[in-house]
């Protein structure tokens, strides 16, 4: 077991230093990539573009600068972006990390919570009204895109109804630090949390639905109902717990590329300078250090959530654990 953990782990600090290679070449080795011309700027004279390649040393070898750009991202940390002059690139992407993970985990708790209700629900009552109604909805929470609903939510709350009973809780559009108020946190959050995981909700109570609807019919749940087992315990103990499976495997997944700026929609719809806005901005710009750090910092977060994904499915599958 032990063994295994150590394997993954090397496999993910692989993983990280391929993905960061193949980052930096693509923004900095590429024909037609010239780093230099960003910030000398536009128009720059040759002399400048000389001095400038020297001063960010990129007139040097590509494996020193790759060297010299991850010295100055992870030990350092003093690498500076290359629009907006003396605005340290890893300071600005870990004060975007909390409203990131604020969103997601919040929205992440909500269609966890609603995919398991719904999934095993309509797995329990597989053909009745209630199993009809619940894939309805779940279907038309999987076709709303999240921008709309997303701008829905706010013209409701922010503008047409803001002033009645019912929404006049509502605080303006932004991130407020559950240091400084956690009501305050809490309030700026509770709408794009909902919006957030309505689509997942959908997703996943539909995908849960299937896996129990085909693991009720394997045969250890119909050796269990011949010992006498209850319908119920049938149900949560074996069927749930089997069907968990492919459930986890989704929520690694989408949990670490949300994590890693997917929720871009969310949180320029809300106005929430997170991970995903950052990265938004820099592609815009070409902000090439700002969009090398978000790139590793999201390719981090998906390989750790991969990693997590496997460490559960030993304690939720017998059969993963038997195999170690």
């Amino acid at each position: 077991m032990l063994t295994a953990l150590l394997s993954r782990l090397g496999q993910m600090v692989l993983v990280m230093f391929g993905i960061s290679v193949v980052a930096f070449l693509i923004f900095f080795a590429t024909p037609g990539a010239d780093p230099s011309a960003r910030i000398a700027g536009r128009n720059a004279s040759q002399e400048t573009l000389v001095q400038v390649r020297h001063d960010f040393g990129l007139d040097r070898p590509l494996p020193v600068q790759y060297a010299l750009m991850m010295e100055r991202l992870f030990i350092s940390r003093d690498l500076t972006s290359f629009v907006n002059r003396g605005q340290k690139v890893v300071p600005t992407v870990l004060e975007a990390i909390p409203i990131t993970l604020s969103l997601v985990l919040g929205a992440a708790v909500l269609w966890v919570l609603g995919g398991l209700i719904v999934g095993v629900v309509a797995g329990a009552t597989r053909g009745t009204w209630l199993d009809r109604t619940l894939m309805i909805l779940s279907l038309i929470g999987v076709s709303i895109p999240v921008f709309w609903l997303g701008e829905v939510a706010n013209l409701v709350t922010q503008s047409r109804w803001h002033d009645s009973w019912l929404f006049s809780w509502v605080p303006p559009l932004g991130y407020i630090p559950f240091t400084e108020d956690p009501w305050g946190w809490f309030k700026a959050l509770v709408i794009p949390w909902f919006t957030l995981a309505t689509l997942y909700i959908g997703l996943y109570g539909r995908v849960l639905r299937a896996s129990i609807i085909e693991t009720m019919q394997e045969d250890f749940i119909r050796t269990a109902r011949a010992k006498g087992i209850g319908e119920r315990r049938v149900l949560m103990h074996h069927g749930l717990r089997t069907s968990l499976v492919a459930f986890v495997t989704m929520f690694g997944l989408d949990f670490g590329a949300l994590v890693g700026g997917g929720a871009l929609l969310t949180e320029v719809v809300f106005g929430l300078q997170g991970v995903g806005k950052l990265t938004y901005g820099a592609l815009q710009t070409l902000d090439l250090p700002m969009i090398l750090a978000t790139v590793i910092y999201a390719s981090f977060f998906v390989v750790m959530a991969n990693f997590i994904v496997d460490v559960a499915f030993v304690f939720i599958d017998p059969r993963v654990r038997d195999a170690h």
